[in-house]
């Protein structure tokens, strides 16, 4: 009889641990899975329409695993660092000086991240209707 509550508290002990593992993957996968367009808040005026974009598809599509592929964060000698990600912040948060008005710059960073990834490995689109697409 000393079986039966043995064997239910393992089958209890064992859902929750299948819980608390299924929750920590959601919340790791949930980071980036909402993304559907490139957005940045320095940006509140803009010349051409927002980019689509699908994060998780596009990152699987382009086979990258790592956050710091285009999330990266420098070190204090000017190289990117691999053990930081700045996948919780908007791009203008560091490459867009605070009071400056001019936009320019940050515009330069978002394109030659992608477009330099994109010539380098010989796919995905360049040109700007391709990425800016009107409705």
């Amino acid at each position: 009889m000393r079986s039966i509550p043995m064997k239910q508290r393992s089958l209890k002990i064992s859902l929750i641990i299948t819980l608390i593992v299924t929750l920590m993957a959601a919340y790791t996968v949930h980071s980036q899975e909402d993304v559907k367009t490139v957005e940045d808040d320095a940006f509140s005026e803009r010349m051409r329409p927002i980019v689509p974009f699908l994060h998780d598809e596009h990152n699987e599509n382009a086979l990258i695993e790592e956050c710091g592929v285009c999330h990266h964060v420098y070190d204090d000698n000017g190289q990117i660092s691999e053990d930081e990600t700045s996948e919780d912040n908007q791009c203008s948060e560091c490459h867009l000086p605070e009071k400056s008005k001019n936009k320019t710059e940050l515009i330069k960073y978002y394109h030659n991240r992608c477009k330099n990834c994109h010539q380098q490995r010989n796919a995905g689109p360049v040109m700007c209707a391709e990425c800016h697409v009107k409705k």
